[in-house]
């Protein structure tokens, strides 16, 4: 939990990862362009008091993401989103059985979503099946830019996804969090178009589209397709760094989503291990619209409590301590 001038916010981090891509684990030269990507991202877009040696963003592990989160990054909850990149990481970039283990060894402080691939069809859905009762999924994560054989993407809309999210709807699994936003070498920047997002939601009214990255670089064509459906949500994985090396941009992006989503639409996410959620948080609760940037309300304290954690516990049946729902804040 984190505290500033007397306002007390309860932080779900809606977007964790454990990742290994360490040189023994890269089944070619793709698996180091992706996590260089990644490297890039981190140094350019952190405080240089925030940026780490390459070698310890290659691979961090349980203990140090514990840390990093919850003692001293302010989180009182985290979802795992894992990506698998089977095509780039001998044993997969995400580390499921790493993550599982922590989610079973911390059930009140992280749940742990899966992947699937639809290009695995009648396999890949058995699969599914029996994952979603291991893991006891409410969510899922998808990477529709992810290389399998000759195909270097997939879509929302194709036959066997729609079979994929048809299991999901009948197994009680109602959050697709779905990766549209920055291209990361070497995926295909076409790959995570949010045209896609779309269909689905208005298909599948019953389930949340949790769109990560909210768009970026298409972040006009996501708030034109999340106004008119109810049912798509804004993840702000890689939009919050700006907030310190563009400000104004972030600015511009918070403004957009409020405008057009609201404030009960968008969820925090530190995207980690490319950062860690104590800066951003901080950053986010002294963050204002600037005053001359008019054509966007100032930011409230409800707002941000929201967007810091009380969407995403409201998504995911996360208990929140007595007394700092917004609601009850407000004596409802």
């Amino acid at each position: 939990m984190y505290s500033k001038d007397g306002e007390d916010y309860f932080i779900v981090d809606a977007h964790v990862a454990l990742w290994d891509a360490r040189a023994e684990n890269q089944r070619n030269i793709h698996g180091k362009q992706f996590i260089d990507c990644f490297y890039d991202y981190h140094r350019n877009l952190s405080p240089e008091s925030e940026v780490w040696p390459y070698e310890d963003f290659l691979y961090q592990g349980g203990e140090r993401l514990m840390r990093d989160l919850f003692e001293e990054g302010y989180v009182d909850h985290a979802i795992f989103q894992p990506a698998l990149l089977s095509a780039f990481y001998g044993n997969g970039f995400g580390q499921t059985e790493e993550a599982f283990a922590l989610t079973q060894k911390h059930p009140d402080k992280l749940t742990y979503n899966h992947c699937w691939d639809p290009r695995f069809e009648q396999a890949g859905l058995d699969q599914l099946r029996r994952d979603a009762e291991r893991f006891d999924l409410k969510g899922v994560k998808l990477y529709t830019a992810e290389w399998q054989g000759d195909s270097r993407g997939y879509k929302l809309d194709d036959p066997w996804t729609y079979r994929y999210l048809e299991a999901c709807q009948e197994m009680g699994i109602r959050n697709v969090h779905v990766h549209k936003g920055p291209t990361i070498r070497p995926l295909d920047r076409d790959a995570f178009d949010v045209a896609d997002v779309d269909r689905v939601a208005t298909e599948f009214t019953e389930m949340n589209f949790v769109v990560e990255h909210c768009g970026l670089p298409r972040l006009e064509d996501f708030c034109w397709i999340a106004t008119q459906e109810p049912n798509v949500h804004a993840g702000l994985a890689v939009a919050m760094p700006f907030i310190h090396s563009r400000p104004r941009y972030f600015a511009q992006i918070i403004g957009e989503l409020l405008y057009w989503l609201d404030e009960d639409r968008i969820q925090f996410s530190s995207d980690y291990a490319i950062w860690t959620p104590k800066w951003l948080v901080e950053r986010f609760v002294d963050f204002q619209i600037p005053a001359d940037m008019t054509e966007y309300a100032p930011l409230t304290v409800d707002q941000k409590r929201k967007i810091l954690g009380l969407n995403a516990a409201r998504m995911y049946d996360i208990a929140v301590p007595a007394g700092l729902n917004v609601a009850e804040k407000a004596g409802v």
